[in-house]
């Protein structure tokens, strides 16, 4: 009998946010798979282990996931993350796949579970918080109202076309293109916020684009709003 793959979000960072679903999964699984190559090291790992210090117990399965544009390199990566997953469910054993936010969302845990599926195994998808849910509430407001469009805009591409979109803006992943992003924001005359590190012990809020560091790290999520009438 083959095992089943549980993709699983584990929330943005703050540990009293997983889903009791999801802490369910996490304790009955044999086996948890992290993305990183050393799973206690990766950001996904350490948000549940705070909230249940007994995964350190647990058979770890470290599943290397790449940042790369690099497509050879990445579906090389992708097709070794779902080989090593699938020898443990050939084993009949389940695993539950660790991947921060929502797993339907921009998520690496996608890559492995279109394999999987592909190859005629079980699977499920659990719901996390998104990230860009978590710093809406952080900032104590909400993310749209009434008929306003929302856009989950992943900002380490072309964004200038985007933020001219109506409604609510999303800005995600900027990282190393976080001044880029910035300088685009200004030329257009729109207003932000954005937060770093969301529910984590180093998190760090900025109120207006000019705070926000053109150095800021991978876990920054900007909100940009339409100028109230």
């Amino acid at each position: 009998m083959q095992g089943k793959l549980y993709g699983v979000g584990v929330g943005p960072g703050d540990p009293e946010l997983l889903t009791l679903k999801a802490m369910r999964l996490i304790k009955e699984a044999p086996v948890i798979a992290v993305p990183a190559e050393e799973p206690k090291k990766s950001v996904a790992y350490q948000i549940v282990v705070q909230a249940y210090p007994q995964l350190e117990e647990k058979k770890l399965l470290a599943v290397s996931m790449p940042m790369t544009k690099d497509k050879k390199k990445l579906e090389e990566s992708h097709n070794a993350g779902a080989k090593i997953i699938k020898d443990v469910l050939d084993e009949g054993k389940d695993v539950v796949f660790l991947t921060l936010g929502d797993p339907t969302v921009y998520s690496t845990y996608l890559y492995i579970h279109k394999r999987i599926c592909a190859m005629g195994y079980e699977t499920e998808i659990v719901s996390g918080i998104a990230s860009f849910c978590a710093v809406s509430a952080r900032l104590n407001q909400g993310l749209v109202e009434k008929a306003q469009p929302l856009h989950v805009i992943p900002a380490s591409y072309q964004v200038e076309e985007a933020l001219k979109l109506p409604g609510t803006k999303v800005l995600m992943k900027a990282g190393k293109k976080m001044k880029q992003v910035k300088e685009q924001m200004k030329i257009l005359g729109e207003e932000g916020m954005m937060i770093e590190n969301c529910g984590m012990e180093n998190e760090k809020i900025y109120r207006s684009v000019e705070e926000i560091p053109d150095d800021a790290g991978y876990y920054s999520l900007i909100i940009v709003k339409d100028k109230e009438d």
